[in-house]
């Protein structure tokens, strides 16, 4: 047993083994007990003037409901100086007012000062009032709460200290909430330097080192630190370059600098940290967190306990590489002097890659079957994520002839001049292609993503942030390595980058400030969380792929069962495959109607019906449960429509605005069909399957857009990029341009610069 101070701690069973702190935040979900201390700042209101009551019931709430979890909540709360000092400053006015109304005669009051309010007096004068708050909150939860009034000398006298600790074990074991604070009635005030002496003893000066002291007595889990900053920062908060810190290590408090304390109560953030380096050197884990701010107040608590990425965590352990911010950083940095390079040494590098993607053709199959194996004995992936998850040397050599298609078109993608227009004499504007900045990439069961999207991103000159799944671990380090080893051929080694830390990808979504675009690539599960998670930041890509073939009363009997079966069977697992067959009511009991279902059955392909088609059948096959479904596999639906007109208004209804086809010989109806449809990829007599960015001729693609704004279809280097505006002047100035000015706008079109021919 480790003793933090001169008397060993009680020694308690608990559901988890303590003495050492949680590694990661994704291990905090397994805290049992938890020490939720609340600042003064957290407490009361901004403007001083009362106690903060929604904060605080949206607290109690957070709290009640870990409580109701199982786990053991204990809570080290301020306000009762600040609580206490509103209260006697309403009362010394009222009074005061009365006096000089009685002295005076007069209605009229003048300006009355406020004595100096001493704070042992307000913290008996707020310290019930506090109490009796909590319980009438935590009452609405049929939840218990107790007080306890803490000094210094119960942690030092060895009898007071074993009676605390036997009385907060019981409280627990009763299920009620403890509601712990410095008895600041009667406390002394703290001996300079006396509150951190080494790692051995801390002194109850202020409720953080109150909260530290009482987490390591009770073997605590997890302290949270609740103040009104987000967490601890490089620099004071506020100033220019100051950076939330989003791990923190035993020994980096060097490289901090400390900024004033909180509005409110006793202890800033260097307490703060002290506190929380001293509970973690006893085994519980610290996260110092936001407790005021209205968008997260709400839910701070148990998203802190649920692993996100909330404040700053404390940990012993260092990970050996660099972490996601400090990725995403170098990423911009090497993206940037990717976009400065030439195009020629752009297409070096993607050449180089697309030459190493067979040169090391057997080290990247050998880590793909590892992963294979991995998946299959884990049992864990479904068989179409299985077939996505797996390489072979023809989708190798497929990706190389695709990563040079890449490297061929990508001459003039960057800095290409779009637009030039004459101003006024001497005053010309370029507008420009440029990067868009930092990516990141999310993909699934897909490393030949990988070096796709790289070629794209390095040809745009942006930065890139990878994260697989995974599943695919062992190829997606490898095709990683590969592509910096390319990428180094001109020094921009850092410009993409693979995430191996455990980061949530809803922790990846709230880099707003480090990140400028999201591409999900993956179940459209995925693609939704991710939509819903990202705050600030664009999401590029499609929820869902369901596509639509309608078979239209002028379709060629050779071309249907050919496009059918390309749609659905070569690729089911494809966000491009057919889901939903639409068959023209004419059609129905045809010999055209019979070849598609008879060649379907051969596919093996699992047939469900619509509501209209099954009325048609005496024993239809299994009628669908909705008519928006992706099925990803060897199943569709089949549905009948009476006119083109009837499709496009089920595919409106029902379609995910991916790829819808029609097959007829009828080009006025082709051309219905392709002008009404609303969707990114419209064919006629063509697979669904050619929705691809290789198959456009774009060498690769990013993912396939829905989305109505930047970029949509398949998205290749053009979707990368943005534009920027260059003003080339000679002295000018807006002034000039006024009604009696001496100059006057021209706006003239200019001509472009020739294209590169190659």
């Amino acid at each position: 047993i480790r003793c933090w101070s001169n008397i060993p701690f009680i020694t308690v069973p608990l559901s988890r083994a303590h003495g050492k702190s949680f590694a990661h935040r994704s291990e905090l979900k397994h805290a049992k007990r938890i020490v939720v201390k609340l600042g003064s700042a957290v407490v009361t209101r901004g403007d001083e003037c009362g106690l903060a009551l929604g904060r605080l019931a949206s607290i109690v709430e957070q709290v009640s409901m870990l409580q109701n979890q199982g786990r053991e909540m204990m809570i080290v709360t301020s306000g009762a100086v600040a609580f206490g000092k509103q209260r006697l400053r309403h009362e010394i006015l009222l009074s005061q007012s009365v006096r000089q109304a009685l002295h005076s005669g007069q209605s009229q009051l003048k300006d009355m000062a406020i004595p100096v309010l001493e704070a042992r007096a307000c913290a008996a004068a707020g310290q019930s009032g506090l109490m009796a708050l909590y319980e009438a909150m935590f009452t609405q939860y049929s939840i218990c709460a107790a007080q306890i009034l803490v000094t210094n000398l119960d942690f030092h006298d060895e009898q007071k200290r074993r009676n605390l600790n036997g009385t907060l074990h019981e409280l627990l074991r009763m299920n009620i909430v403890p509601i712990i604070n410095t008895n600041d009635a009667v406390v002394p005030p703290p001996e300079p330097n006396s509150d951190l002496q080494g790692v051995n003893v801390i002194s109850v000066k202020d409720n953080d080192s109150l909260a530290a002291r009482l987490a390591v007595e009770m073997k605590t889990d997890l302290l949270i630190v609740l103040s009104d900053v987000e967490g601890l920062f490089d620099s004071p908060p506020g100033s220019d370059d100051a950076k939330l810190i989003d791990i923190f290590y035993p020994g980096d408090q060097q490289s901090v600098t400390f900024g004033t304390k909180s509005r409110v109560g006793m202890g800033g953030m260097e307490a703060k940290v002290k506190a929380a380096l001293w509970a973690l050197q006893g085994g519980t884990s610290v996260v110092i967190a936001n407790g005021t701010h209205p968008k997260i107040s709400g839910h701070v608590i148990t998203d802190i306990v649920e692993g996100k990425k909330v404040g700053t965590f404390f940990s012993e352990v260092k990970p050996a590489g660099p972490t996601v911010e400090q990725q995403a950083e170098m990423a911009r940095a090497g993206g940037r002097t990717l976009a400065a390079l030439q195009p020629e040494q752009r297409a070096e590098i993607i050449y180089r890659l697309a030459d190493l993607l067979t040169d090391q053709r057997e080290e990247i199959l050998l880590a793909n079957k590892k992963d294979l194996e991995e998946a299959e004995n884990k049992g864990r992936l479904a068989l179409p994520l299985l077939k996505r998850l797996s390489l072979s040397t023809s989708k190798l050599n497929s990706l190389a002839i695709g990563l040079r298609q890449i490297a061929a078109s990508s001459q003039d993608s960057v800095g290409r001049v779009i637009r030039r227009t004459r101003i006024a004499k001497d005053l010309d504007l370029e507008q420009v292609t440029v990067p868009i900045g930092v990516l990141l990439v999310i993909f699934e069961s897909r490393p030949d993503c990988l070096p796709q999207v790289s070629a794209l991103a390095i040809a745009s000159g942006n930065g890139l942030l990878l994260k697989g799944g995974k599943e695919a671990a062992h190829s997606n380090q490898i095709l990683h390595h590969l592509t910096q080893e390319a990428l180094s051929i001109h020094g921009v080694r850092d410009a993409v980058q693979l995430v191996n830390t455990r980061e949530e990808v809803e922790d990846l979504c709230r880099l707003d400030k480090l990140i400028d675009l999201i591409i999900p690539r993956g179940s459209s599960q995925l693609v939704r969380n991710i939509q819903k998670t990202a705050k600030g930041i664009p999401v590029m890509g499609h929820s869902e792929g369901i596509c639509h073939v309608y078979v239209d009363t002028d379709a060629s009997v050779e071309k249907v069962t050919r496009i059918i079966r390309d749609s659905k069977c070569e690729y089911p697992a494809a966000c491009n495959a057919l889901e939903t067959l639409l068959i023209h009511r004419d059609l129905l009991r045809t010999p055209l109607f019979d070849q598609i279902i008879d060649m379907l059955r051969v596919e093996q392909v699992k047939i469900h019906a619509g509501p209209k088609f099954a009325s048609y059948l005496t024993f239809s096959p299994s009628e669908v449960k909705s008519l928006r479904i992706e099925y990803g596999d060897l199943e569709c639906c089949i549905e009948v429509v009476d006119s083109v007109q009837e499709a496009v208004e089920h595919i409106h209804k029902y379609g995910s605005s991916h790829t819808d086809v029609i097959i007829t010989e009828n080009e006025k109806t082709a051309e219905f069909f392709l002008q009404h449809v609303d969707s990114a990829c419209v064919f006629w007599n063509a697979s669904t399957r050619f929705s691809d960015g290789y198959r456009f001729g774009l060498g690769a693609e990013v993912g396939i857009s829905t989305s109505r704004i930047h970029a949509r279809g398949p998205v290749g280097i053009e979707g990368l990029l943005t534009t920027k505006w260059l003003l080339r002047g000679n002295n000018h100035v807006v002034s000039d341009f006024s009604e009696h000015g001496s100059m006057k706008y021209l706006h003239e079109s200019l001509p472009l610069p020739q294209r590169n021919a190659n």
